[in-house]
């Protein structure tokens, strides 16, 4: 018997459907507020233009991304119009962290991501962009312990093993490596602080603090290092893992901040390098 031709073009119907469904799917944007840069190591110096500034050599020793220039005597007026190796090269930002050793041998990173996200406060669509020139630090560098420290060390593609705040031994055939969260509530006013810290805050229950009304995109710093097995030999040129800490000094063009956190973050989709999405 044939079948009826009204049931032929109901399957018909379902296949296109379900054919479909993938497609459609690729085309829509991924709700995720986000946008990047990758910056691979610049170079190292015992310098530190935050904390120590017009001090050369007076730092442990750190390794910098981003900004070619940056050093002691880094300011907002020497960084601006140099170059820098991030992708996007639009981030002409200077971001740097302690040199990691293993029995005094530096290890650079072979991979550095620096995350501008919208997580963490409730409301992505009042984030501001981050002002220029603003400098925030994260992280202890005197930490004694876990329970002043805020680093995080993991394994890449080895989920099993849980992070800690001091290093981990991470199974071969993966690496070692790090994340740090910076403050995302700014006081509004100013730019640094005798502290470096006070003029920034983190969000308390998904909201900025009434002392730090300001939410800015959240940095979040994870760098890779070609590091398996033993942990023995390894240190920080700050002390512990524990001590892991980083600074950033925002040079973003504010043309292309601003565009970023409207087109990215307000909206809560990821984009990609260029800051754009599909």
């Amino acid at each position: 018997m044939r079948k009826p031709l009204f049931h032929i073009a109901a399957v018909i119907g379902l296949i296109a459907t379900a054919l479909s469904i993938p497609v459609a799917a690729q085309g829509e944007p991924v709700r995720v507020a986000e946008f990047l840069a990758e910056c691979p190591i610049s170079h190292r110096l015992a310098d530190d233009p935050i904390v120590l500034p017009n001090l050369a050599g007076a730092s442990h020793f750190h390794d910098f991304f981003g900004n070619h220039s940056t050093n002691a005597r880094s300011t907002q007026q020497s960084l601006e119009g140099q170059t820098g190796n991030c992708n996007p090269a639009a981030d002409i930002s200077s971001y740097w962290v302690p040199t990691l050793y293993r029995n005094n041998t530096a290890i650079a990173p072979t991979g550095v991501t620096f995350y501008y996200l919208g997580e963490g406060v409730n409301n992505p669509a009042a984030i501001q962009p981050t002002p220029y020139g603003l400098k925030i630090v994260a992280g202890n560098a005197k930490a004694t312990g876990d329970a002043d420290s805020i680093a995080r060390w993991s394994c890449l593609h080895a989920g099993h093993v849980n992070p800690s705040k001091n290093f981990v031994t991470c199974p071969a055939g993966t690496m070692l490596e790090t994340y740090l969260d910076f403050p995302q509530c700014w006081d509004g006013r100013n730019l640094d602080s005798a502290d470096h810290k006070s003029h920034m805050s983190y969000p308390v229950a998904g909201g900025c603090p009434s002392s730090h009304p300001v939410s800015v995109p959240k940095l979040r710093m994870v760098l890779r290092y070609p590091v398996n097995g033993s942990t023995a030999g390894l240190r920080l040129a700050s002390g512990t893992g524990q001590t892991m800490h980083g600074d950033f000094f925002n040079v973003w063009p504010r043309a292309e901040m601003e565009r970023r956190v409207r087109n990215c973050l307000n909206v809560v989709i990821k984009c990609d390098h260029a800051g754009n999405h599909g």
